[in-house]
Parts: structure tokens; C-alpha cells; sequence
């Protein structure tokens, strides 16, 4: 499980990653699209903090407009439901992704309004790009002063884009910790339950968002 801290950042971290305009993203490096993600995210958020704290459903706008063209997610949802996804009727696959998707951006939504500019190094490719498949890594500095390794999974699409589809913090795979709950989970409840449960997650997170802001 990961750390509360840690997964606070996953919205933030994903976007990092995820946020650039699709002719930029079949031109540039993986790398040169996660230092153009930070430089936008530092002009989009910057002092606007508290604004888009009082207004989550605007974070939820800039994590849509930015990260769903460019993260592979059905892809990655079929990777998270792993061995269940065989089983998984196409109108199941598809309603997975979908909330998945919406549970993911909106309850780590407080997470993006946290980043501040400069908090994200992006670190050198090693050797030469590979064609296919390609780790950018990133230093990412909290306010705490520590330094976290956050490493982000590139894929070339078949139309020959690069995506993002997995966030790998500290050797922690977001895919891998995310599958082994979503296993326990079809078990349990069957992958309807587990679809009706992120749906409410996801509705639930930005009213929480809300309350906490009308508390202050």
C-alpha cells in the first residue's frame, strides 16, 4: 500500500508526465515532454492554488483537457485488471477504463493543486530512445525538502504517439499496487462491484474536496 503522502501526488505525478499538446508529443523525447508538462503545470497552477482549491470541478478540467489525450488508459486498465480482463466482457473493459480513469483524476485532485514550479527535475536519458518502450526519470523535490525517484513508463502507440500508462515511485509500481487491490477485490465483489465502487470514489472525492474547503 502505498504511503498517504505518496499517493496524495499520484494526480500531480501523472499529469507531470501526460499533459502536452499531441503534435508536441509525436515530435519530442518522452523527456522533452515531461520538462514541457512541468513548465505548463507551473503556469496553469501557480497562485492559483487557492482558487482551484475552492473549485475542484477546474482541476478536474485541467487533468482532462491535458491528461486523457495523452495517457494510454485503456491500456492501462487492461494491465491493472490483469488476468480478469479475459474475462471481462468489452462493454466491462471499457466501463473499467472509464472509471477508473474518473477515480484516479478525481481523488487526486487536492494533489495537483499542490505543485509548485521548479519541484520536478527531469534526469538524462540513458543510452539511445528505444522505439517501443522508455523510462523517464524524475527527481521530485516535497516540501519536507526531501528528494522523491518518481520514474514515468512511455509506450509508442500503434499511430506511432508516445504515452504514459504507469507512475513508478520509489521502485513502486502504480499498475502493480493498483492490480494486486483490484484482484482482491473481483474476487470478492466481481468486477460489476468493483466498477460501482470506483464510481462512487470518484463523486465522493470531489465532495470531500468541497466540504473540506467550506470547513476552512
Amino acid at each position: 500500500m502505498l504511503k498517504p503522502s505518496i499517493r496524495l501526488l499520484m494526480a500531480m505525478l501523472l499529469a507531470l508526465a501526460l499533459a502536452v499538446p499531441a503534435l508536441a508529443a509525436a515530435e519530442q523525447t518522452p523527456q522533452q515532454i515531461v520538462q514541457s508538462i512541468a513548465d505548463q503545470l507551473g503556469n496553469a497552477i501557480q497562485g492559483r492554488q487557492a482558487e482551484l482549491h475552492q473549485h475542484p470541478d477546474e482541476v478536474i478540467k485541467i487533468i482532462d483537457d491535458t491528461v486523457l489525450p495523452h495517457f494510454d488508459m485503456d491500456y492501462a486498465s487492461l494491465l491493472v485488471l490483469g488476468r480478469h480482463a479475459r474475462d471481462a466482457t468489452p462493454a466491462q473493459r471499457v466501463a473499467f477504463a472509464r472509471a477508473f480513469y474518473k477515480a484516479l483524476t478525481r481523488r487526486y485532485a487536492e494533489g495537483l493543486v499542490a505543485y509548485t514550479r521548479g519541484s520536478v527535475r527531469v534526469l538524462p536519458a540513458q543510452g539511445a530512445l528505444d522505439q517501443r518502450r522508455t523510462i523517464v526519470r524524475t527527481q521530485v523535490l516535497l516540501t519536507s525538502g526531501k528528494n522523491l525517484s518518481v520514474d514515468y513508463a512511455f509506450r509508442k502507440t500503434s499511430s506511432g504517439e508516445w504515452k504514459a500508462y504507469d507512475v513508478i515511485i520509489e521502485g513502486i509500481s502504480y499498475i502493480t499496487n493498483y492490480r494486486n487491490q483490484v484482484d482482491a477485490e473481483i474476487k470478492k465483489e466481481g468486477i460489476d462491484g468493483l466498477i460501482k465502487r470506483l464510481q462512487t470514489e470518484g463523486a465522493g472525492a470531489i465532495d470531500q474536496m468541497k466540504q473540506q474547503d467550506g470547513e476552512h
